[in-house]
């Protein structure tokens, strides 16, 4: 298996690690940073590099059982299996990914009772869809994101037992795509501190540890999708 060093710090950027498995594929290694894709939220992208060579990653997926697959870029040379190797993201994009991942959390609480009903997570905008018929304008939402970025809101994580479904279902606010269940336990992400989070979902990506990182937002469009289909689409300010 892999050991997935961003499930407890997001913030890592590096790690050395050992080669497991080496093919045209991808490398396997024992431990990584890199985020493979999942939930919305793209794979990681950076370099693998070792004693006398050097690895392009161009995405990252789920392999098979619990481990990660490191993706080459096409013609890259790849590092020998049982090599000790420095595991290095593109940290630029990976930030960028954090920080907007976690503003569609904020976009949930924005957006409360509304059901996702789809999404997807980029570097430059991100989007998602809601069952909602009669949406806020698009400067009310931008107001109401941007209130609570200024805030300053702690971001943390948290494993549960999975029963907490159970007991609680409206944790989940997905429509069509449910948390995966099986292992015994749960990670949630709380945004804001106290007994009352501003927001507590499942999730398994990665997230910057206050809203205030993610700085200024825009609301780009909202466009209809269907009936009650509503598609919000929103970018970073700078």
């Amino acid at each position: 298996m892999t050991d997935l060093l961003f499930r407890a710090d997001a913030t890592l950027r590096t790690t050395t690690a050992i080669v497991l498995a080496s093919a045209p594929e991808g490398v396997v290694l024992d431990r990584t940073v890199f985020y493979p894709r999942a939930g919305g939220q793209p794979g990681d992208a950076g370099a693998i590099r070792w004693d006398g060579g050097e690895m392009t990653v161009a995405d990252t997926v789920k392999g098979e059982g619990d481990t990660v697959v490191h993706v080459p870029a096409p013609g890259a040379t790849l590092p020998p299996a049982g090599a000790t190797v420095v595991a290095e993201l593109n940290w630029t994009r990976r930030f960028a990914l954090m920080r907007m991942h976690t503003a569609l959390h904020l976009l949930c609480v924005v957006l409360p009772g509304a059901g996702v009903t789809g999404g997807q997570i980029g570097a430059d905008k991100s989007r998602l869809d809601f069952d909602l018929p009669e949406p806020p304008t698009k400067e009310a939402i931008e107001a109401g994101l941007n209130a609570l970025v200024a805030a300053d809101h702690p971001v943390t994580a948290e494993w549960v037992d999975e029963s907490v479904l159970d007991t609680n279902p409206a944790l989940v606010r997905t429509l069509s795509v449910k948390p995966p269940r099986g292992t015994g336990r749960l990670r949630l992400v709380r945004i804001g501190a106290g007994e009352t989070p501003v927001d507590l979902q499942p999730c398994g990506g990665t997230h910057v540890s206050r809203t205030g990182e993610i700085g200024a937002l825009r609301v780009l469009k909202i466009e209809n999708k269907g009936r009650q289909n509503r598609r919000v689409v929103v970018a970073l300010a700078e």
